[in-house]
């Protein structure tokens, strides 16, 4: 890898996809605190109760381990790590379908925070003692139009929908019809849960009437960085996702039997388990250049692009074969098959759909539809 006298990537030199110690060594830490902490069963116990945030696991993530900060540099009491360490934990949290709002807190507000460089919010995510989400639609892909609150005499009106995690942050960040984004308080704001599919990523309506707030800066430049940071780094939540169904696919059908030998014998079997593995290797290579990139700044939303295209729909099929290879045990409420089929068909239209995302990379590359 061609790199500066710094250790900074050059723009022609190729991505670096391989992970560093210290980036396993996260992993590690990371794996044991989920196997101890969010069972399955834990998680299929809370999407069925009127709270589904673990904020128990959020404090051990955030104060425990300083998750929460990762992308916060040190003088604000952050790690100062970057896009790459943070891709990694949230592989172990797409793993593990953890019921917590880190994509929201840790990666859209923050980077829209680094954009308006507030430094008195960015202290208070780095301490896990706040939690905040943007007021943009999950589903809005980077660059997109948005909608926004209307600001009347120094307050905030209006409604906006499809909030991910609202119900679990402290702060709002809001873009307004003047072209800012302002902090809220949550205690200023209605929020209202909708149906969701994905139980363990809740979506909310907010509803503003006449809400104070303070001005952070212009909202164009922040949404689009946070959008992009966060529709680059949710491919590694779909790795997760995918490597898990995978694992556990293999696994089951190594113990599954019929007609006296496992059912992961069989060659028909066999091809499709090949299949996943080829689609989550591509994945993972996808994943890892889009947080290298993010990290570096190089080809960012191409990257970004490039990564959204392909993770979708990988993950929605990794998911959608393990619960069809796992027979009548993986179409039960029960077995938690069904949390990461969700996840991944929630994560599918999150910031953007694949086509979107294709259709981005065309403009990118100037390739022109015939």
């Amino acid at each position: 890898m061609s790199t500066t006298n710094t250790g900074v990537r050059t723009p022609d030199a190729e991505p670096d996809l391989l992970y560093s110690e210290e980036e396993e060594a996260l992993r590690a830490a990371v794996r044991d605190l989920l196997g101890d902490h969010c069972a399955p069963e834990s998680v299929l116990a809370r999407v069925e109760s009127d709270t589904p945030h673990d904020l128990a696991l959020w404090k051990l993530l955030a104060d425990g381990m300083g998750l929460a900060g990762l992308l916060i540099p040190e003088e604000l009491g952050g790690q100062g790590a970057t896009h790459r360490e943070v891709a990694v934990v949230l592989e172990e949290l797409g793993r593990s379908v953890a019921p917590v709002p880190y994509v929201a807190s840790a990666v859209t507000a923050t980077e829209a925070l680094l954009a308006c460089a507030d430094a008195e919010l960015l202290r208070d995510l780095a301490s896990g003692r706040v939690v905040a989400a943007l007021a943009v639609a999950l589903h809005r892909a980077p660059g997109a139009a948005f909608p926004t609150a209307r600001l009347e005499g120094g307050l905030l009106h209006g409604e906006l929908t499809g909030i991910a995690d609202a119900a679990a942050a402290g702060v709002l960040l809001v873009p307004a019809d003047d072209g800012g984004l302002y902090a809220v308080n949550a205690d200023a704001v209605t929020v209202t849960p909708q149906l969701s599919l994905d139980l363990t990523r809740p979506l909310a309506t907010v509803t503003l009437a006449g809400a104070p707030g303070r001005r952070l800066g212009a909202a164009d430049p922040a949404v689009r960085r946070a959008l992009t940071a966060a529709a680059g780094l949710l491919a590694s939540e779909q790795l997760g996702i995918a490597d898990w169904a995978l694992t556990e696919t293999v696994r089951y059908l190594k113990e599954r039997r019929q007609f006296n030998r496992p059912v992961g014998g069989f060659q028909a079997v066999k091809h499709r388990l090949a299949q996943l593995w080829l689609e989550v290797v591509s994945l993972r290579a996808a994943a890892r250049a889009a947080a290298d990139a993010l990290t570096t700044g190089v080809d960012t939303e191409v990257a970004v692009a490039v990564a959204q295209a392909y993770a979708s729909p990988a993950a929605v099929h990794a998911t959608e074969e393990a619960v069809q290879l796992h027979g009548g045990i993986g179409m039960t409420w029960e077995h938690p098959a069904h949390l990461y089929l969700k996840r991944a068909k929630a994560d599918s239209l999150a910031h953007g759909t694949a086509g979107a995302h294709r259709e981005t990379l065309a403009t990118l590359v100037d390739l022109q539809a015939p």
